[in-house]
């Protein structure tokens, strides 16, 4: 029988059945997705697919066997259940062992019997006939559209020899366009993310674009160094990630990230900035709700396949200004001394009274620069997390309250952690789309802000 003529649910309860390990947990992930793309305003591709994954988990004395394939059918996940126990069995025992989650751990959850939800090319309708009147106008302008648009519905179930039944769905949808003029001179960037595309605003997208192209018309050439400058919420978003995929409390602990305190230990409990900002994550936090309990197939310093199916709440990881908690499995936890709290896949940012808008902020510069995306961001030093990378699309000169024109890119080089105390001006926070890690992380909200010396620390080419 194949995997697809059996149901999430009966897989799950197959692989436990034929267990004989001390644990075993199993993991069925249902992906149903469409995307959408299009160039020189014109549609070009769609397409829809569906795959399925599983992976099973066997605990025997403390040691771990982890065995993961898409799609077996149901001689092939007996093999599974087999191969994952031997590997157990070979295994030392896990550093982070412990006692399965248990089902009063977890929360509850409703809808274990319902069956994985899919999406169609259906999902873009809204947003077709919106890029058709700005293709329209495009045209009209003697510009050029491109971009894409992707939906994925994701159904997660998660069954353990413990009790623990628990399934989630997880919509994830993002929207990219790429504005560029019919020489390629001038190219600007704008993206949104959704749950259902149904809040897409294609016509607001479209007139962000089209003033930043005009903006554009004029070329400024300035020279490498430290700027005033301006973030959207979307540059904030691809800052702020990666120093919250950074936030391991073990890794701090042993001394290996900015997060790391003098003399050993962690710097929870440390002001950061002076700024009344908090940093935080939460399952239900509305528009980006996420996995509410936790999944993974392997562990690491930031998850462990023994806190699966442990329920996550709302987690402040900065409360105004002071470092409040890192990330613990129930094992990090003890081990470190800090709270349990798992990575939750979404981040906000906010100050407790945020001030000008982003136009409001533009209109209140003396002289800035206005950086709207990053790109190719890297780590260049762990113990400070300064990273490096590039400006695309869009960095833009700003004098006496107006944009005055686009300037060359630069490479910079910047810590988001030493940014946290030279934000001058926050304002308020809106959901955005990170340009740079949008493949992998897009439920974000932030706000616009202005930081006092942003390194811009070579000119670059890059176009």
């Amino acid at each position: 029988m194949s995997s697809h003529m059996m149901g999430p649910q009966q897989i799950v309860e197959k692989a436990l059945g034929l267990s004989t390990a001390d644990g075993c947990q199993v993991i069925v992930s249902e992906d149903s997705d469409a995307n959408l793309r299009w160039a020189g305003n014109t549609l070009t591709t769609n397409g829809v697919s569906r795959s399925r994954g599983v992976t099973v988990i066997s605990t025997v004395g403390g040691a771990v066997g982890v065995v993961s394939r898409s799609n077996p059918d149901t001689e092939a996940l007996a093999e599974m259940v087999r191969a994952a126990e031997d590997a157990a069995r070979r295994n030392d025992p896990a550093e982070d062992a412990g006692p399965l989650v248990t089902p009063e751990q977890a929360p509850s959850v409703p809808g274990w019997d319902n069956a994985p939800v899919e999406t169609s090319i259906g999902v873009f309708s809204h947003l077709a006939t919106g890029l058709g009147a700005a293709f329209e106008r495009a045209r009209s302008a003697d510009q050029l559209l491109f971009g894409f648009a992707s939906h994925n519905l994701s159904t997660t179930y998660l069954g353990t020899s413990a009790g623990i039944r628990l399934r989630h769905v997880q919509p994830t949808g993002k929207v990219e366009i790429n504005a560029k003029s019919a020489d390629y001179a001038r190219s600007a960037w704008a993206g949104t993310a959704t749950r259902d595309f149904t809040d897409v605003d294609v016509a607001a997208l479209d007139a962000e674009l089209t003033v930043r192209l005009g903006w554009a018309e004029k070329a400024i050439a300035l020279d490498a160094g430290s700027y005033e400058t301006i973030l959207p919420p979307s540059a904030v978003s691809d800052l702020m990630i990666y120093a919250y995929w950074t936030g391991a409390g073990r890794d701090a602990a042993e001394g290996r990230t900015v997060f790391s305190a003098p003399g050993g230990g962690t710097r929870v409990g440390e002001r950061l900035t002076d700024a009344k900002l908090t940093l935080r994550s939460d399952p239900g936090a509305p528009g980006l709700e996420c996995c509410p309990f936790a999944v993974a197939g392997s562990s690491s310093s930031m998850s462990s396949v023994f806190d699966n199916g442990l329920a996550m709440g709302a987690t402040d990881w900065i409360r105004n200004g002071e470092l409040t908690n890192l990330i613990n499995t129930r094992f990090t936890a003890a081990k470190t001394g800090g709270a349990v709290a798992p990575p939750i896949d979404n981040l906000i940012l906010g100050a407790e009274s945020p001030g000008p808008s982003l136009t409001e902020m533009i209109a209140g510069t003396s002289r800035a620069l206005l950086l709207t995306c990053l790109w190719y961001v890297r780590e260049v030093d762990a113990q400070t997390l300064l990273l490096t990378g590039l400006t695309r699309d869009g960095v833009y000169l700003v004098e006496h309250g107006e944009v005055v024109g686009a300037v060359n890119n630069f490479r910079f080089n910047v810590s988001p952690v030493d940014l946290l105390g030279r934000m001058t001006e926050i304002g308020p926070t809106q959901p955005c789309l990170p340009r740079e890690w949008s493949d992998y992380f897009t439920r974000a909200a932030m706000p616009p802000v202005r930081v006092d010396g942003f390194l811009m620390s070579s000119v670059s080419q890059a176009s």
